[in-house]
């Protein structure tokens, strides 16, 4: 075993060297991908995930070249017969971690978002920290960091809201069903007008979008620059003109109000039946009242006993 590992010593040595110095020649080559990468695309992670690339390939190539060296017998026919049986339990074991490297990778190429820009993923909405080959780094507007993973933001629906330079906010709000539609449309609109970083262009506007159960609803819509900070200030600033015009020119701001009846309204004594409404169809011949049971005629003449 000595003298076979001594004759063996040489090849193991010269297959080091080798891998060592493809080692070499990849760590430079992913230098200078990474440089002339950001010299000409104005998207760093890009250019990491192009170096990282060609450092991964010359390494891949410098091992099989390594292990070809060090042992003779190790033909490369041979060497990728055994990769091949290999790559596919590898490939099960190892599934999401090459899910998320190569969506990781196709999000770096294809940047359809960047760092610094303001996103909505699953149910974290926040500012994207940094896009590394295996998760996306999320900082939440109350100073969380979410990492999600690559696959999950590739295969699922992402809002980009910094993705343009204008971004559209609006607002319901209910009026009375005795108020002048056109009137409070005029004072919301002049309102919104008012509010120092709401864009004159697009031009605001204010709708009558619903007629609710205890309101007449406008939607009130005004653009604004993307950016979350500015956004809910000024979404602030506009609820607040609003509610305060619309209740200075005796608008009503009515709060939804249900109506409860504790009887069926079929009674004799509930008046005109031709004209009920509630839990009887009116007409010109309406049903029998329905007839009072023992308990109804003892409280009756208990009430009339107490007037």
């Amino acid at each position: 075993m000595i003298n076979g590992f001594l004759a063996m010593l040489p090849l193991l040595v010269a297959g080091t060297a080798v891998f060592l110095i493809f080692w070499a020649i990849a760590s430079g080559v992913r230098r200078t991908v990474e440089s002339v990468a950001k010299r000409r695309s104005e998207f760093p992670s890009a250019a990491t995930a192009f170096g990282r690339l060609a450092y991964i390939g010359l390494m891949l190539l410098g091992l099989l070249i390594a292990v070809t060296v060090a042992f003779p017998s190790m033909t490369p026919a041979k060497l990728f017969s055994v990769l091949g049986i290999g790559g596919v339990a590898i490939g099960f074991a190892f599934k999401d971690i090459f899910q998320n490297l190569l969506a990781g990778i196709l999000l770096l190429i294809r940047h359809p978002f960047r760092a610094g820009d303001e996103i909505t993923s699953g149910g974290f909405t926040g500012t994207v920290e940094s896009i590394e080959t295996r998760a996306t780094y999320i900082r939440t507007y109350d100073g969380q960091r979410i990492i999600v993973p690559n696959s999950v933001i590739y295969t699922e629906p992402v809002t980009v809201i910094t993705a343009y330079d204008l971004l559209r906010s609006s607002y319901d709000v209910g009026i009375g069903y005795s108020d002048d539609v056109t009137q409070a449309k005029a004072i919301a609109l002049e309102a919104v007008r008012s509010v120092e970083g709401v864009l004159a262009e697009p031009a605001p506007d204010v709708l009558l979008w619903d007629l609710a159960g205890s309101s007449k609803n406008l939607r009130v819509r005004w653009w604004t620059k993307p950016k979350r900070a500015g956004v809910v200030a000024i979404r602030d600033k506009v609820l607040q003109a609003v509610a305060e015009a619309l209740a200075g020119a005796g608008i009503d701001l009515p709060f939804p109000t249900q109506q409860i009846l504790f009887h069926d309204q079929t009674e004799a004594s509930d008046g005109d039946r031709t004209r009920q409404r509630e839990g009887w169809p009116a007409g010109e011949s309406p049903p029998e009242p329905r007839p009072l049971n023992r308990v109804e005629i003892l409280r009756m003449s208990r009430k009339d006993e107490a007037v």
